[in-house]
């Protein structure tokens, strides 16, 4: 299954500027997810971080990874239709390499540990076929 930003809005409540999943490619339920993030010399961020060399904060790569887990635990445990709260927390993460203007990233998510209204979720990040970064996720959700 493939979703565009229309269907990944409905999932998850981030927005301007803080949506950071563009497409997902991929989508099977419990087993694997694939995104994308386009990085664009415009991302806000770039202003002020490293303004001599422009790098992709990597927390705000940990947050597109976990964007990316959220909307595969959506599907994986069939929440369609109903208004989630998500809680985050990283386990723990390794950064390999930069991420600059003009890279897509790919994050690909599986699952490690998944329960009734919380996860674990193993989470990398490429760059082509670079892994630039990966962690483990956890979290848990609330209905509203």
């Amino acid at each position: 299954m493939e979703l565009d930003i229309l269907q990944i809005r409905k999932i998850i409540p981030h927005r301007f500027p803080f949506l950071l999943i563009d497409r997902v490619l991929e989508l099977e339920p419990n087993k694997k997810l694939v995104a994308l993030k386009n990085v664009t010399i415009n991302e806000h961020f770039f202003v002020g971080h490293f303004p001599g060399e422009k790098v992709m904060p990597g927390v705000l790569i940990i947050e597109a990874m976990a964007q990316a887990g959220c909307i595969y635990f959506y599907h994986s445990k069939d929440m369609q239709g109903k208004d989630l709260v998500y809680y985050l927390a990283k386990v723990s993460c390794k950064f390999k390499a930069p991420v600059v203007p003009g890279d897509q990233l790919r994050i690909e998510v599986t699952t490690l540990k998944m329960m009734a209204k919380a996860g674990f979720l193993k989470t990398q990040a490429f760059v082509g076929d670079k892994i630039v970064a990966e962690a483990e996720i956890g979290f848990s959700i609330k209905e509203v």
